[in-house]
């Protein structure tokens, strides 16, 4: 059974920096293609990143780029989310997801986690 565990989620300021985890467990990490998205409240959710299996290959949403680094540990099986920069308009519910095999464009995730909230004030 997969289960995703987010943590990391706090309020901060404008300009600062977060640094959020997933920890993985039930399944081959290793053998997923990671991701992370956001949703904020009367919005859809919106991909953030995915991260192949190996980690060598990222896609990052376009208003993410040069602020946000995802990168995995499949040692310890965990994901991981550098959030620098922070804007208000990056305040959301920050979910965590896993599915099998490598990572396509428009790739559909199968498992979710709970989420963890970043609120970025203004």
């Amino acid at each position: 059974q997969v289960q995703l565990v987010e943590s990391g989620g706090t309020s901060v300021q404008a300009g600062g920096s977060l640094r959020l985890t997933c920890s993985g467990s039930g399944y081959p990490f290793s053998a997923y293609c990671m991701g992370w998205f956001r949703r904020s409240p009367g919005k859809e959710r919106v991909r953030v990143v995915q991260i192949s299996p190996g980690g060598g290959s990222i896609e990052y949403l376009d208003t993410v780029k040069g602020r946000f680094t995802a990168s995995r540990d499949n040692a310890k099986n965990q994901l991981y989310l550098q959030m620098n920069s922070l804007k208000f308009e990056d305040s959301a519910m920050y979910y965590c997801a896993a599915t099998p095999g490598a990572c396509y464009t428009g790739q559909h995730f199968a498992n979710w986690g709970q989420g963890t909230q970043v609120t970025v004030s203004a």
